[in-house]
């Protein structure tokens, strides 16, 4: 299984609570609480990643219903693949991924996405920026540059 990594979680969090705000004596909707706790979880094992297959039942059809608002790909139509590059210079997806991506689980297709753009390289993010809203009808996100290590 794939894992998702805890910011996934703490979206899928903030999107619930903008979708079903909590009880006034400061209780949870179902859905927050279950990937509440998840969340809850991992910050105290200090994890920054957990297997989808340990969610609960609650919890991973709540993280879907968030992903199902993301969009599912990064390609802005311009794949340099087909052109016999191991990476695609549009999307910053691998040749592998690019051939198996329908075939990916969610929370694999969300760790591609946030390897590229934490790479923030492939067109999408400068030349093509553009395209990439046109195909997806959102902002792409700046680059996530890493900070160097100390």
């Amino acid at each position: 299984m794939a894992c998702i990594h805890i910011t996934d979680i703490e979206s899928a969090i903030n999107f619930w609570r903008a979708r079903t705000p909590g009880e006034p004596n400061l209780s949870l909707a179902a859905s927050t609480q279950a990937l509440a706790e998840v969340y809850g979880r991992m910050v105290f094992a200090g994890q920054t990643e957990v297997d989808e297959g340990v969610l609960t039942d609650q919890a991973h059809a709540a993280w879907m219903t968030w992903y199902d608002t993301m969009p599912d790909t990064p390609c802005i139509a311009i794949c340099s693949t087909s052109q016999g590059d191991d990476w695609c210079k549009g999307c910053g997806r691998s040749f592998q991924e690019v051939q198996n991506w329908t075939g990916m689980r969610p929370a694999e297709k969300r760790q591609t996405w946030r390897r590229i753009e934490a790479q923030g390289t492939a067109w999408r993010f400068n030349r093509y920026a553009e395209r990439a809203k046109e195909r997806t009808g959102v902002d792409p996100p700046p680059p996530m540059r890493q900070s160097p290590a100390l």
